[in-house]
């Protein structure tokens, strides 16, 4: 009878993880088998930790953002070796084995993505177990707790185990691993253990807890990282300062450190909200790989949409805090020491595309670290830069792919200091903060601006064409790239509009707006496509992944319905041929399928759909989501190019926010390009735009029932309300 009793109280758990309203969670029947597939991510910004959920033998994979091999010299190729360019390494992992006798039972595990919660419920005779874990941003440590029904019933031992060859050393309480990397890079961690009731031995290298009626896990992990060049890159000795930090914590204990964790994170995770439709009772009952199986065999499921939307947010809150490093293109969740691409950031779309959502999702906060990085690769970059195009040139640019250590890898991506120029110039258009206009904005955008003011080709006739161009990833390199003299564009309107906002140098005004004025223009091709160069050679079967050409759409703004028409049909036929295959036939159906082969990319459907947003295509924007889902993430909701990587799942909240809200042309535009599925019935919330304002919004049958926008002091702004544009006056938060 009790045995009967707990199994329907678990059953009724089950459903509970899928149908709580106030929380989005992932949840799932099984353990994880695969890390990059199926495994579940916390992280604090600094730390992470990957939970695979198993039940004899728990393994925790865990990660610490400056953990890179490698130093700031470039040899020509990647190399992930110990110098060199180096990459983003696995920190390690520690083990748990319980002395389990039975078979586990009703078993489950779950994410819970608004407060950060990875949970574990099983049973194993008769005797219910649960384990939490968070990784907490105000304590900066991780926290695993484990509990059991009875008292008395936790017994097993614990390793610490370093991927850098570091030796585990065991103490009363605690496991400690300390070493150094071949570039001096010294790196520590250490794993306490508070146990209640029972008692802890050290047995060789492990800690062996026996007859414990729960017991708390307490890891910290650091390196002497310092994001500073002339520095060297390095700072203080880490242990000290994790063992300061431990201590707190423990004196906190776990439930003042959950609810320190809860209050910071829910902060971000709940400032922003979308509800697009609802899902049936019978799908919602699933669990999270079910789902989206279904879904992506044509099942209708809005909610898994918007819990892809607050995944993305998330894990960008994760993996991207103030004080730290940007988000890499695994965000924070490393088990390779030799990762895809060096784990490190490109800067040609990937890091780009890591904070597309930052601002208009409600994290501006967590745009901060790309912002800070940009500032601390500067002098590297310029360094490199006059190296590369001449003693005597201003200002910088990047290669491709760079490190933590002013590292730059594989080829020149000449706009890089430009695109980068573009989040600059966004963290202040959102957030209208003026101290970090005067202080860190406006000189970074200049700087860059001199860069171009030195590199600009000027042609017979006066106009101006970057030299020496590439289409990332895609063609030969050449003068006037359309990618590249849209980002030179891009960049030339940010600064204007920052000085503007300043009244400051205005002969430099006068400089830069001339340049602007001269760069050569964007074309319309043979076949009505906007070109990707200069020449009109654009192939209507190509199905490159990337768009580069598209970047005035977005995330520029230069080309767009009201302004632009003749060049915003133009994108419209490029989008549909580099989609699949379309050329001039546009009756040609459009579907989720049709986005064929190299098409097929877990960044490029985030991209597209906010190309599709802007170009005021809903139901193709909602087909991006679509095929996000069906093609490119894996059971534990992660994108993967293939293979994993974290752009994917950034750039979709990002996207999605654009169909609901846009405020790129002087006006905040409400629902521009939501599809039928949308249409019914929905609401957003705490959505951000340019000028400082937020926006929550109501529709129903695709109209706008109700709205309302706030910033820090009422002021006029102009929305567009269900095709009509109007002046009103904001609301004091």
């Amino acid at each position: 009878m009790k045995k009967l009793f707990l199994i329907i109280l678990i059953s009724l758990l089950i459903i509970q993880f899928a149908l709580s309203a106030d929380d989005f969670k992932l949840w799932y029947k099984q353990p994880a088998e695969k890390w990059s597939d199926e495994a579940l991510p916390i992280g604090n910004g600094r730390l992470g930790a990957m939970l695979l959920g198993g039940v004899e033998k728990e393994r925790i994979q865990f990660n610490e953002q400056s953990l890179w091999s490698g130093d700031n010299n470039w040899d020509g190729a990647y190399e992930t070796g110990d110098h060199g360019f180096g990459a983003y390494r696995n920190f390690g992992e520690f083990t748990i084995e319980f002395n389990f006798l039975g078979k586990p039972e009703n078993y489950t595990r779950s994410l819970n993505i608004t407060k950060g919660i990875h949970t574990t419920n099983f049973e194993v005779d008769g005797i219910h177990y649960s384990r939490e874990a968070f990784a907490s941003y105000p304590d900066q440590v991780m926290v695993f707790n484990y509990n059991s029904g009875n008292k008395k019933s936790l017994s097993g031992k614990i390793s610490l185990i370093s991927a850098q060859g570091a030796v585990s050393i065991a103490t009363e309480n605690s496991l400690v691993i300390s070493g150094e990397m071949p570039n001096k890079l010294r790196y520590e961690a250490k794993l306490q253990i508070i146990p209640k009731g029972g008692k802890t031995k050290v047995e060789g290298n492990m800690l062996v807890f026996e007859n414990c009626d729960s017991f708390t896990l307490l890891l910290d992990a650091r390196t002497n990282y310092n994001p500073d060049y002339q520095s060297d890159w390095r700072g203080v000795d880490p242990m000290p300062v994790i063992e300061n930090e431990l201590e707190l914590a423990a004196k906190l204990g776990y439930k003042k450190l959950l609810n320190n964790h809860i209050h910071d994170i829910t902060r971000l995770t709940t400032a922003a909200s979308i509800e697009i439709g609802n899902t049936d009772a019978t799908t919602l009952a699933l669990s999270t790989d079910e789902r989206l199986r279904k879904y992506a065999a044509g099942g209708v499921d809005p909610d898994l949409e918007e819990t892809m939307f607050q995944y993305g947010r998330y894990l960008l809150a994760n993996s991207s805090r103030p004080g730290g490093l940007p988000a890499n293109l695994q965000g924070l969740w490393n088990d390779s020491n030799t990762p895809p691409w060096a784990s490190d950031y490109h800067n040609n779309i990937n890091i780009q595309m890591n904070y597309w959502a930052a601002e208009s999702t409600n994290l501006s906060e967590c745009h901060l670290p790309l912002i800070d990085f940009i500032v601390a690769q500067q002098e590297p970059c310029r360094i490199a830069t006059r190296k590369a195009f001449g003693e005597k040139t201003r200002g910088w640019t990047a290669r491709t792919s760079q490190n933590i250590f002013g590292g730059n890898g594989w080829e020149w991506n000449i706009p890089a200091s430009a695109w980068y120029a573009q989040h600059v110039y966004e963290h202040w258009a959102f957030t209208h903060d003026n101290n970090y206009l005067k202080d860190t904005a406006y000189p970074v955008v200049k700087e860059i601006c001199e860069f171009w003011e030195d590199r600009l080709k000027t042609l017979p006739d006066g106009s101006l064409v970057v030299p020496m161009g590439w289409s990332p990833e895609h063609g030969p390199r050449e003068d006037g790239v359309m990618h590249d003299q849209q980002l030179v564009w891009e960049l030339f309107q940010n600064y204007l509009e920052m000085a503007k906002a300043l009244d400051i140098d205005p002969d430099y005004q006068e400089k830069v707006a001339d340049m602007q004025e001269k760069l050569v223009p964007n074309k319309i091709g043979k076949w009505g496509q906007l070109q990707e160069w200069q020449e009109d050679r654009d192939d209507p079967d190509d199905q490159h992944r990337h768009t580069s050409h598209l970047f005035a759409v977005y995330p520029g703004r230069q080309i767009n319905m009201v302004e632009t028409p003749e060049l915003t049909q133009a994108a419209i036929l490029s989008l549909r041929s580099r989609s699949g295959n379309y050329g001039k036939n546009e009756h040609t159906p459009f579907t989720v399928e049709s986005t064929v082969g190299d098409s097929r990319r877990s960044w490029t459907w985030p991209w597209r759909c906010a190309l599709w947003a802007r170009l005021g295509e809903g139901e193709r924007a909602g087909i991006m989501v679509r095929g996000l889902l069906t093609y490119n993430t894996l059971p534990n909701l992660f994108c993967s190019h293939p293979p994993f990587q974290m752009d994917g799942n950034f750039g979709i909240p990002a996207a999605m926010a654009e169909m609901l809200i846009q405020s790129h042309s002087g006006e905040i535009q409400l629902l521009p390009a939501i599809p039928k599925t949308w249409l019914a019935k929905g609401y957003f919330t705490g959505l951000c735009a340019r000028g400082g304002f937020e926006v929550d919004c109501n529709w129903e049958d695709g109209k706008v029932t109700n709205y309302n926008v706030y910033s820090s002091k009422p002021q006029q702004v102009k929305i567009r309300v269900n095709g009509e544009l109007k002046e009103i006056t904001s609301l004091a938060k």
